[in-house]
């Protein structure tokens, strides 16, 4: 095995209202026809509500929303991928976006990623959306690498409201 492959990693896209959002294939839990959520009283637009997964109740966030990139709502064709959560809060192991359609996997090497000071209209580089690390190129096609930390401090505080 030459030093290329092992640094190539699995990687997957997931497509959400306005952008694509590019992540460890093993941030992955499962992907999940989307079906309502329950409501959350007094949520931010961005919390959906809540969905049952293997005896949890997962907050489904809109990463769109949340964000700010475009208004995004749950419909025909729409999944929710379940996340594994970073922060090691017990409460909360997993955390659901909403997508749209099935992400794909992809192979992630150096030389096919690439940091990108943002899509824009080429006045350079521009202010991160909130809860995005980074935009990057994949191959040449534009991607974000999503916090999924502030993503989960988000939708604790939202819960914690």
């Amino acid at each position: 095995m030459n030093s290329t492959a092992i640094q190539d990693i699995r990687g997957v896209l997931i497509q959400v209202e306005g952008a694509r959002l590019l992540l460890p294939n093993a941030t992955i839990a499962e992907v999940l026809s989307y079906a309502d959520p329950e409501p959350v009283a007094d949520a931010p637009h961005w919390l959906l509500g809540r969905i049952r997964w293997r005896g949890w109740q997962l907050p489904l966030a809109s990463f769109s929303r949340l964000s700010g990139i475009a208004e995004e709502a749950g419909g025909l064709g729409s999944k929710v991928v379940v996340l594994k959560a970073l922060g090691g809060d017990a409460r909360l192991p997993y955390v659901a976006l909403l997508t749209k359609g099935f992400p794909r996997l992809v192979t992630v090497s150096r030389e096919a990623l690439v940091a990108n000071a943002g899509e824009g209209d080429g006045e350079g580089a521009e202010a991160l959306p909130p809860c995005v690390l980074m935009h990057v190129l994949l191959n040449d096609e534009p991607a974000l690498l999503p916090d999924v930390d502030a993503i989960e401090g988000a939708i604790r505080e939202a819960l914690a409201a």
